[in-house]
């Protein structure tokens, strides 16, 4: 990930989501995973980044569970 793009991430079971390289969340939390996803992929669509989730808040040794970019949608 670069630094300006969106990750979706779980701390304590309750999702977030920030931009990377930012240590604040963007935003409220979410109760769920998908209402977490819904509104990172909203942001990195306003923002043209790569959107990414995690299943926790660390870094990930099997990378991520998803990516994904708006400009993948133009192809």
């Amino acid at each position: 990930m670069a630094a300006g793009d969106i990750e979706t991430f779980q701390r304590d079971g309750i999702w977030f989501n920030r931009i990377e390289g930012e240590s604040r969340t963007l935003g409220s939390s979410f109760g769920t995973q998908d209402e977490a996803v819904r509104a990172g992929r909203g942001a990195a669509t306003a923002r043209q980044v790569q959107h990414t989730v995690r299943t926790d808040e660390g870094p990930s040794d099997t990378g991520n569970l998803y990516d994904w970019h708006p400009r993948d949608l133009m192809n």
